[in-house]
């Protein structure tokens, strides 16, 4: 598909007008001058890349796009240019920005200079994101070389065509240099998808339907609900039940988990695809969501991801810190949700870095410039729940609780034996109800004996709770929300709350 078939197919049909103007003149020889030539006869076009802008679903959108026909694509000087000039023009007008690459790489014709334009694209590109401005990837069969490893990477989110060919070396270089074909099916789409690198791969046809939706909340960011009261207390009471029924039922497998959370109450979810590092974890889930009419970004554990043989990893923390990234990036709200039985225990996982992922995740999350809302779901064992707690305003379901060992594991230490677990989730202070009372925990969302008996209706007043608190951050003082949230877990432990209004009405203020 050329590159301005594909535009009128993702446009609102008619409203493409383009920025091109005529391309810097690198001075080329007699045979790139033929070459050149040849390509404007054959395709039509000036040089290898269109920019414009456009409707999409009634949005108004710049684009970038590549025409694989004019030099098999390459970035030249001109190109490069013609690029670095669009990107700036959104960026000034305040417009998303949908990119749509399929090229060889550097132009070779032009040598060094023309590999050095995937710095002045990348910094382009660095200072749109920097503005809280969208910028969406779709890539196209081929993309390779320079152009995926410069605006083709740094996408917000990142689609790509079914059966797209893409990589770094083209693998004709490859054959080339190493005498050897290069090894099948792993520069694909699909394969990229499945390595995290890619958040979708959909046909053209889908394109404007998903960039719709993507960017109906990515552009939300000025969102600005009116200040009011916080509601009266939800409509089920918060029960005072032992630690360890909270534990046991926050066990069973019918429980609902962050994937139930989405489809019930939240509209408009776009999930995402592992850390963009060549890494994806199924225990966490990362989209693009809204809760009512409250846009954010979305970061949670899944408990059916999860398991003895497969614990969260560093790359389960790598793939929170993008969403973190992300949240930062386009300006908007971030919740996450804790469900997990605990971080993997293995050699990998230590090699991985597992540690250090968790204290950068503390130390990102709690300095993050964006409101942010931590939902206790459920389990919340050790470090890796740990790691997406502190944020700006912390909900917990009745039986969520947060321990740094399981009770088991902490009854193995003091006791020797797992008997004691019971006696251990009491006098550790686990419970939902004990983390209000130590100022840990603003919201206990009650439960009708179990979520897992309940599932719907419980979905729903989680997703109004979080609902209410997002809408309440976005309407403070950035500032002030901030210097507030440092200075709250500034303080742990030096302060306590009365329980018994928890107990009592299910709320804590």
């Amino acid at each position: 598909m050329s590159a301005s078939t594909l535009l009128e197919q993702v446009l609102d049909d008619g409203t493409f007008s383009s920025w091109d103007t005529t391309p810097v003149d690198v001075c080329p020889g007699p045979e790139y001058a033929a070459e050149l030539r040849r390509a404007r006869e054959r395709t039509g076009l000036d040089e290898s890349v269109i920019t414009g802008e456009g409707q999409l679903r009634g949005r108004r959108v710049a684009v970038l796009a590549c025409e694989f026909g004019f030099l098999a694509g390459s970035i030249g000087v001109a190109a490069g240019e013609r690029l670095v000039q669009a990107v700036e023009r959104a960026t000034r007008e305040g417009l998303p920005i949908l990119a749509a690459p399929a090229s060889g790489g550097t132009r070779m014709q032009e040598g060094t200079v023309a590999f050095l334009q995937m710095v002045k694209i990348a910094a382009a590109i660095a200072a749109h994101k920097a503005a809280h401005l969208p910028y969406l990837v779709y890539l196209r069969s081929p993309t390779t070389g320079g152009a995926f490893a410069s605006w083709g990477s740094l996408g917000h989110l990142t689609l790509a065509e079914p059966r797209a060919l893409i990589g770094f070396l083209g693998p004709r270089v490859y054959a080339a240099l190493y005498d050897a074909p290069f090894p099948e099916g792993v520069q694909t789409a699909e394969n990229l998808r499945a390595h995290g690198l890619v958040d979708a791969v959909l046909p053209p046809e889908q394109l404007a339907e998903i960039a719709d939706r993507a960017l109906s909340i990515m552009t939300a960011r000025s969102y600005r609900p009116a200040a009011a009261p916080r509601p009266a207390p939800d409509e089920v009471a918060v029960q005072d039940v032992p630690a360890w029924d909270s534990v046991l039922a926050s066990r069973r497998t019918e429980r609902p988990g962050v994937w139930q959370l989405l489809q019930i109450a939240a509209t408009d979810v776009v999930p995402l695809t592992g850390t963009g590092q060549g890494e994806v974890d199924p225990g966490v889930v990362l989209a693009l969501a809204r809760f009512d009419d409250v846009p954010c970004v979305l970061l949670g554990q899944d408990r059916r991801g999860q398991s003895a043989e497969h614990s969260l990893g560093p790359a389960a923390l790598r793939a929170a810190r993008r969403g973190m990234r992300l949240a930062a990036e386009l300006g908007l709200p971030l919740v996450t949700v804790i469900d997990t039985a605990g971080a993997a225990l293995s050699q990998q996982a230590e090699e991985g870095g597992l540690a250090g992922e968790i204290a950068r995740c503390l130390a990102e999350l709690v300095t993050l410039q964006a409101p942010t809302v931590s939902l206790l779901l459920g389990q919340g064992t050790g470090g890796a729940a740990l790691a997406l707690l502190p944020a700006d305003r912390v909900l917990a379901a009745q039986h969520g609780w947060l321990s740094p060992l399981p009770p088991e594991g902490a009854s193995a230490i003091v006791h020797r034996d797992v008997s004691h677990a019971p006696e251990m989730a009491a006098a550790q202070g686990i419970r939902s109800t004990d983390l209000a009372a130590t100022g840990l925990v603003d919201v206990v969302i009650g439960e009708r004996c179990d979520a897992a008996d309940e599932p719907v209706a419980f979905c729903r007043r989680v997703g109004r709770a979080v609902q209410r608190e997002l809408a309440q951050l976005m309407a403070e003082d950035p500032g002030q929300r901030t210097a507030r949230r440092l200075q709250r877990y500034r303080r742990i432990g030096l302060e306590r709350r009365s329980a018994r209004a928890i107990a009592a009405t299910g709320i804590s203020t």
